[in-house]
């Protein structure tokens, strides 16, 4: 959600069609949590709700705690997570994002006339 957050702000910063796709991604990034919520069974409306008041309320720790459905603190329950790793997920996520979209496009254009000769 933090994450979230920081692009939301950045996409604000950037003016034209960037600005709409770092929006979507902020949007992307926001519904994780949703999904896993969802995933393990529980209310994600308020738990993302939760986890999103105890972040504005400074809590850099926060997040989803799926074993008993709450908002717990990371640092507490051992949940490290190695920067490389989610620096390299990302890329990865985006990159086969901008291959769908570069497929989506050349498959959308008109095939090209051809001529008998």
């Amino acid at each position: 959600m933090k994450m979230a957050a920081e692009v939301d702000q950045l996409s604000k910063e950037v003016k034209g069609k960037e600005s709409l796709a770092i929006e979507g991604f902020a949007r992307a990034l926001r519904a994780l949590p949703m999904v896993l919520s969802d995933n393990a069974g529980f209310d994600s409306a308020e738990l993302i709700s939760n986890l999103k008041n105890s972040i504005h309320d400074g809590s850099t720790n926060a997040g989803l705690n799926l074993d008993d459905g709450v908002v717990g603190n990371m640092k507490e329950l051992g949940v490290y997570e190695c920067f490389r790793v989610k620096e390299q997920a990302l890329i990865s996520a985006s990159e086969a994002a901008e291959m769908i979209c570069r497929v989506d496009e050349i498959i959308s254009c008109a095939p090209r006339q051809r001529t008998r000769e």
